[in-house]
C-alpha cells in the first residue's frame, strides 16, 4: 500500500526541474540520485545525475554510480568529511 501519487520518470524530471526554479537554482547546478529506469529521465536532466545501487541500464547511462552501502556515499563523494557531518549531528 502506499500513499500519494506514482511519479513516473518524466514526471520525476519535470518536478527536478520546478524545485530548481522555486529554489533559484540553475539546473545545471542540481544533483539527482536514482536507482531505476524511471529516474533516467532525471538523471539526465541534472546537472549530475548518480546511480546508486543501481541497474546497470541506469549505470550505464548516469555520469556517476556509487555502490556504498548508505545514501551518506552520495555526501562523501561530493567531498563532505565525517568531522564535517559530525559537527553538524548528521552522522
Amino acid at each position: 500500500r502506499y500513499l500519494g501519487d506514482v511519479v513516473d520518470g518524466k514526471r520525476k524530471a519535470e518536478l527536478l526541474k520546478l524545485i530548481a526554479q522555486v529554489e533559484r537554482v540553475d539546473i545545471a547546478q542540481t544533483i539527482a540520485v536514482g536507482d531505476g529506469a524511471n529516474d533516467l529521465p532525471m538523471l539526465s536532466e541534472a546537472g549530475l545525475g548518480i546511480a546508486f545501487h543501481a541497474k546497470p541500464k541506469v549505470v550505464a547511462n548516469a555520469q556517476q554510480s556509487i555502490n556504498t552501502i548508505g545514501l551518506d556515499g552520495v555526501l562523501y563523494f561530493l567531498g563532505f568529511k565525517d568531522s564535517y557531518l559530525e559537527e553538524r549531528g548528521k552522522l
